[in-house]
């Protein structure tokens, strides 16, 4: 069970001698409050449509790249310089994707954050609630790492993937 006596409630009922500007203007901070939580959901799903199409190509690329190598190494083809060069192009493309995403994910919540907080300093909204780090950008930065190990595995001939 957690210890709330540090937290500031918000009464549950409005106080007899509130008027209903009073209310309206609660309602109203409130609203706002949560409507800062959808958009950093709104940003997360963003990030994840990235997440999701780099994904691809990072793997549609290594396969590519893997399967036309092994071909080559097993005499069926003469060459696979085309085909993997093809494959590490879309590698590139989806690393480069996944670092423009993650950088326009943290900006915009950095921003995000920044108006937050100018509207609780201003009264505007209670931000009693919390705003985790995103889960989604950590998966992001995770995808980042292994695709990079992919296109050093690719080009060096060493690494986990090779």
């Amino acid at each position: 069970m957690t210890d709330t006596s540090n937290r500031i409630q918000p009464p549950s009922r409005p106080p007899a001698e509130w008027t209903g500007d009073d209310v309206s203007v609660e309602l109203s901070a409130r609203r706002t409050g949560m409507s800062f939580q959808r958009t950093r959901m709104s940003a997360d799903r963003t990030l994840m449509s990235v997440i999701r199409t780099s994904l691809s190509l990072i793997g549609f690329g290594f396969t590519i790249y893997q399967v036309f190598q092994k071909m080559r190494d097993a005499d069926v083809i003469k060459s696979a310089a085309a085909p993997r060069n093809f494959g590490e192009a879309l590698v590139v493309l989806g690393i480069a994707m996944l670092v423009l995403g993650i950088a326009y994910h943290v900006v915009f919540m950095m921003g995000l954050r920044r108006e937050r907080d100018r509207m609780k300093a201003a009264g505007l909204v209670h931000a009693e609630s919390g705003y985790p780090v995103s889960l989604t950008l950590i998966v992001a930065v995770l995808l980042l790492a292994i695709g990079i190990m992919a296109i050093l595995s690719m080009w060096l001939q060493i690494g986990p993937f090779g």
